[in-house]
């Protein structure tokens, strides 16, 4: 666990000193692309919070904060007035092309190309066997509706 811990921690380092030169910090950069990758770039807040393990207030706070930068906007669900989606904005969709060449160079320095293709993608597949078993709510949500309003 050490060894995996030592990893990630620079990994994250890494991330998020190339991400704040794009204006952004690591959650917010996970929240946009969750938001890039699901059906509509949208996702409820709820489901939202629960693949960023962030609590309903904390994933609040950081959309509102994504929202004052226009990169993100709020949609009520028309079926369930309790229901919101976060969406991704144009200038969100934009902001995104910038950061990714980048990010994608430094994930394959420092990851991905340290790695054989079978090595990858046998610490791919394990990884996900972990993450599934830890957090299965941290999919992408693709499989579910992404205009479905009622609340869990």
């Amino acid at each position: 666990m050490g060894l995996f811990t030592e990893a990630f921690t620079g990994l994250t380092a890494r991330v998020s000193g190339q991400l704040a030169t794009h204006g952004l910090s690591l959650v917010e950069f996970e929240v946009l692309i969750r938001l890039a990758r699901s059906p509509r770039s949208q996702l409820r807040m709820t489901d939202l919070a629960a693949q960023t393990q962030l609590t309903t207030s904390g994933i609040t706070r950081v959309v509102d904060r994504l929202e004052r930068t226009g990169l993100v906007r709020r949609e009520a669900c028309p079926t369930d007035r309790r229901s919101s989606f976060a969406v991704l904005t144009d200038a969100g969709r934009t902001r995104m092309e910038e950061v990714l060449p980048g990010h994608l160079e430094l994930i394959e320095h420092w990851f991905t190309g340290r790695l054989m293709p079978d090595q990858l993608s046998q610490l791919l597949d394990s990884l996900r066997v972990v993450r599934d078993a830890v957090r299965p709510e941290a999919t992408s949500g693709a499989a579910r509706n992404a205009s479905e309003c009622e609340t869990r």
